[in-house]
Order: C-alpha cells, then sequence, then structure tokens
C-alpha cells in the first residue's frame, strides 16, 4: 500500500485519467472528491462489497481476491459504470 500526505486542496493522479482530492479535513473526517472517467465505476468500498456478493454469492477475499466470477462481476460494474 502506499501511503500519502495530502493537505486540503491537494490531489493525487491515478494513471493519466483519475484525480483523487482532498476537499477539506474536519476533526477525523476527510472529505474526497474524485475525477475518473464514466467508464471508470467508483465506488464506496461497502457498496463495491454488496454488489460483488449479490452477484457471486461471496465477497472478495481479505487479500482482494474473488471467485471465478470476477471477470462477469467486474464488466457488470463498468457497464453500470458506463450507464449500460
Amino acid at each position: 500500500m502506499l501511503v500519502l500526505t495530502r493537505k486540503s486542496n491537494q490531489s493525487i493522479m491515478i494513471g493519466d485519467e483519475i484525480e483523487v482530492s482532498v476537499l477539506s479535513v474536519m476533526g477525523e473526517k476527510v472529505r474526497i472528491g474524485i475525477q475518473a472517467p464514466q467508464k471508470v465505476p467508483v465506488f464506496r468500498k461497502e457498496i463495491y462489497l454488496e454488489i460483488h456478493r449479490e452477484a457471486t454469492g461471496v465477497a472478495p477475499l481479505p487479500d482482494g481476491t474473488v471467485p471465478e466470477k470476477v471477470a462477469e462481476v467486474d464488466k457488470s460494474l463498468r457497464d453500470l459504470g458506463e450507464g449500460s
């Protein structure tokens, strides 16, 4: 895991198309903004896990790997991001 320190109004880039910005820091809460192409699905982790759980019947393992239906679920997630 890469750990970075950022202040309000600072950003990081993921590849050439995804920008994650720190919008504000209030106590222990951090507001972030994510600017990504519409084809890239962006979900809160708990929503992402629920989508996987519903599609496959199981959640991803702690190491991030998931059962064999991964390609099918990932395609569905991308389709959601594209508005299909």
